[in-house]
């Protein structure tokens, strides 16, 4: 591709000699009103800024604060009025009529990056890496540039292309010297290496992330990988009972049956006595979401509002009834991917239907499934009792690893009762029936089984419904019987 598409070259001619003959007075006013805007900005005036602006752009549309004005004005749309999509028709302008202007490489990245977010599965990243390609294209030495390597490795291993991925993230700390992205790709760098079975090159990059930028988010994120990663996958310990969790606490809950963990780290335990979710915080429990009789799934969206699913629809937080999901009438699963669709399991179905947040419903042929799980890198795992496998899916639902029941384990088993991620790539699962009987597994991003144990070798004599990993790697059980969770470490 040239770096001027044909299309774009007259109109870029004519804003280079139109500049040339700008007059004086007519720059010093461009300058004038782009300078007014700022101060209004910084006064918290935004109506009068963009008014303002926009009197630029009437104005003085072949000045070079034009473009400068444009980006503002995207911006925000984005930072403040929190509408993205207001801010394309700027950052549209400014690509077409202003493409050899500075403010250009962050117009095109910030479009890119709003493209990324507009996106609902993979395929939908492509005009988005085409934005960010024009950066380091057209404006191979810009400030951009790092954050356009970025996303372009993120948009990679979306796409399942991994190898690719992991190239465009190491540039982006490496050619680049911008503090903000660093920390950021080391650590998807560290990501895609373990998606790539290089446990040890995943581990030095996040010890070298916690030693170059150690003051960041993401060195601590990459200390408590790192710890989980060391526990699960190396020292592999015999998994042994803890007790009732929290410590001391006993017939606390009435009949607790469903286990999942919030945006934050915190438990939200759903129980069926009450009809009620509750987010356990600081040792109290807290109602959360509305009271949805007969619940079969529950999980966080993103923002960090509960959905709840019942065998018929799904309850969100807030919402005054329930939202069937049809066809759907005995909903046995459900996991939310990082794309915001909803995939759904039903019992009397050989295969997943997916609810995009906009858009149609599809379907996406599967064994009958029993359950499932979004898993970090916008993956699924799915447990068919019917064809006894684990089907690791990639994010179009296409099987990427099948793992058959009982492989690793000195017996097989029948049937998964739930699943749950740390988020770091292990999974947990209860299983039960069979010679290996009711029991629990740590299983890895390829289905290898990590850690296990049988709930008898445990010493667990109540009713297992669920559980959940917690942030140091344990396992909480959820005892419907007796009234309590249990942590197994």
């Amino acid at each position: 591709m040239p770096a001027f598409p044909f299309r774009l070259r007259p109109m870029a001619a004519l804003l280079c000699a139109a500049s040339a003959v700008l007059s004086g007075q007519d720059l010093a006013l461009a300058e004038r009103l782009f300078r007014s805007g700022e101060r209004a900005y910084a006064a918290q005036d935004h109506k009068a800024a963009l008014e303002t602006w926009g009197q630029l752009l009437q104005a003085t549309p072949t000045s070079p604060f034009a473009p400068r004005a444009l980006l503002r004005l995207a911006r925000h749309q984005v930072e403040v009025e929190l509408r993205p999509e207001a801010a394309l028709p700027y950052l549209d302008r400014l690509r077409t009529d202003y493409l050899r202007s500075p403010e250009a490489a962050e117009g095109l990245l910030l479009r890119g990056e709003l493209l990324v977010r507009q996106a609902r599965r993979p395929a939908d990243l492509k005009d988005a890496m085409a934005e960010f390609n024009r950066v380091l294209d057209l404006f191979p030495d810009a400030p951009a540039c790092a954050s356009a390597r970025l996303q372009l490795g993120l948009a990679w291993r979306a796409q399942g292309q991994p190898g690719r991925a992991l190239q465009s993230l190491v540039d982006a700390f490496r050619l680049h010297q911008d503090p903000r992205v660093a920390p950021i790709a080391m650590l998807e760098a560290a990501r895609t290496l373990d998606a790539l079975g290089d446990l040890p090159a995943c581990l030095r990059m996040l010890q070298d992330l916690r030693t170059r930028h150690p003051a960041t988010p993401e060195a601590a994120e990459a200390t408590w990988r790192t710890a989980l990663l060391v526990k699960h996958r190396l020292q592999k310990p015999p998994l042994r009972l803890e007790g009732p969790w929290p410590a001391g606490q006993t017939k606390w809950l009435k009949t607790p049956i469903l286990l999942t963990t919030g945006t934050s780290g915190e438990l939200l335990i759903y129980q069926n006595d009450l009809d009620q979710t509750f987010r356990l915080v600081d040792g109290d429990l807290k109602p959360a979401g509305p009271k949805v009789p007969g619940a079969r799934v529950l999980f966080t969206a993103p923002g960090g509002a509960l959905w709840v699913l019942t065998r018929s629809g799904l309850w969100r937080d807030g919402a005054t009834a329930q939202a069937p999901l049809d066809p759907l009438g005995a909903i046995c699963g459900a996991a939310l991917d990082r794309w915001g669709s909803l995939w759904v399991a039903d019992a009397k179905t050989a295969a997943l239907t997916v609810f995009p947040s906009e858009g149609s419903a599809r379907t996406v042929a599967s064994p009958t499934p029993s359950a499932l799980v979004a898993l970090g890198d916008g993956s699924l795992l799915v447990a068919s009792d019917t064809d006894r496998k684990f089907l690791f899916l990639d994010p179009d639902g296409q099987p990427r690893t099948i793992v058959p029941y009982g492989k690793g384990l000195p017996a097989a088993f029948r049937t998964v009762t739930a699943l749950a991620t740390d988020g770091a790539g292990q999974v947990a699962a209860l299983v039960d029936g069979g010679d290996f009987g009711e029991g629990v597994l740590i299983l890895g991003p390829d289905g290898t089984v990590l850690r296990q144990a049988t709930l008898k070798a445990l010493g667990v004599s109540g009713r297992i419904t669920a559980l959940a990993l917690d942030r140091s790697g344990g396992l909480l059980l959820c005892d419907r019987r007796n009234d309590l969770l249990l942590r197994v470490d």
